[in-house]
């Protein structure tokens, strides 16, 4: 009799192991995906940063260098325009009364939205929040709305302003004449840009902590104390960003007073600098020079700017 051998089943082959190559292929595609799928999300904001911001700039500089003439055309004339531009006395007038103008105007409108952040922070009724929107309420006018109204409220014609000292035997105010026409130019700004300061500033002020307040109201602060050596001292960069923010719209003032020489004509083509770009380009058709100055102020903004920067931060620096 014979013993048969016992059967075993084959011995399954290991399942075969990727080759190296292509795993490292694989890990080389997924990661050069991750790039090539976040700038396709970055793409449409890149086409319209290159269409709208950095393709007219970079025809508006090539226009600032250069200069047309019906006899030699468009031709490239260099540095010529910004000379003329840096030399123009219709030019550093007008930049002369934007300076005094907000020398003026800048201190006022930030006392009183910071005025006012305080009195909102301050604000614990039911009515806060109405407060706070009347308050950011002439922000949301545009501008040319904004412009207008006030036009017709100073108005001799139809506005209620200018007659009240005649209730008292007076004389009727002339808000456009010209030694009121800065002060109503003023008040316009005033009005419509506080609001959006005071926002700034309240949002500041809600993120100091609760905590210093209380320490400082149990150490027998009164609230004109906690306003002044708490709540200010803590907000001071929220101060200097709304005052690099309100120097820059001073810098480029220009659509109150383009609305308003419709009520004043001594509102000139060049009663500031970027007025003066304006008509430049659209009552003159002088598209190079306008450019040129166009320029020339973008970087007299920037120098004021970032010089009020530096000065802020070294004094930070030096306190600290």
């Amino acid at each position: 009799m014979t013993r048969s051998l016992p059967i075993t089943a084959p011995e399954a082959d290991d399942p075969p192991t990727p080759p190296v190559e292509s795993r490292a292929r694989r890990r080389a595609r997924r990661v050069t995906a991750r790039p090539v799928a976040g700038m396709l999300f970055v793409l449409p904001f890149f086409l319209v940063v290159v269409t709208f911001l950095v393709v007219p700039l970079g025809y508006a500089f090539w226009l600032s260098l250069s200069s047309k003439s019906l006899a030699l055309g468009t031709r490239f004339s260099g540095l010529d325009n910004y000379v003329r531009a840096f030399t123009d006395p219709v030019l550093l007038d007008g930049l002369l009364r934007v300076v005094l103008f907000g020398l003026v105007q800048i201190p006022i409108m930030l006392g009183i939205a910071l005025a006012g952040a305080l009195v909102l922070d301050a604000v614990t009724t039911k009515f806060a929040m109405a407060f706070r929107l009347i308050a950011f309420m002439p922000y949301a006018v545009p501008a040319v709305v904004g412009a207008l109204m006030w036009g017709f409220l100073y108005s001799r014609t139809f506005g209620p302003f200018a007659d009240l000292p005649t209730l008292v035997g007076g004389d009727p105010i002339d808000f456009f004449s010209v030694s009121l026409l800065l002060v109503s130019l003023g008040n316009i700004v005033t009005w419509a840009w506080t609001g959006y300061n005071m926002i700034i500033l309240y949002s500041a002020l809600q993120g100091v902590p609760r905590e210093v307040h209380e320490a400082a109201v149990i150490d027998g602060a009164t609230p004109v104390q906690v306003a002044l050596r708490v709540k200010v001292p803590a907000i001071k960069q929220a101060i200097s960003l709304a005052a690099i923010f309100t120097v820059i719209g001073t810098m480029q003032f220009f659509t109150e007073p383009q609305i308003m020489a419709r009520f004043a004509p001594q509102i000139s083509a060049g009663y500031t600098p970027n007025l003066y770009a304006y008509n430049q380009a659209f009552a003159y058709s002088d598209f190079h020079y306008s450019a040129a100055v166009s320029f020339a102020l973008g970087f007299l903004v920037f120098v004021v700017a970032y010089a009020f920067v530096f000065v802020n931060n070294r004094r930070r620096g030096k306190r600290a």
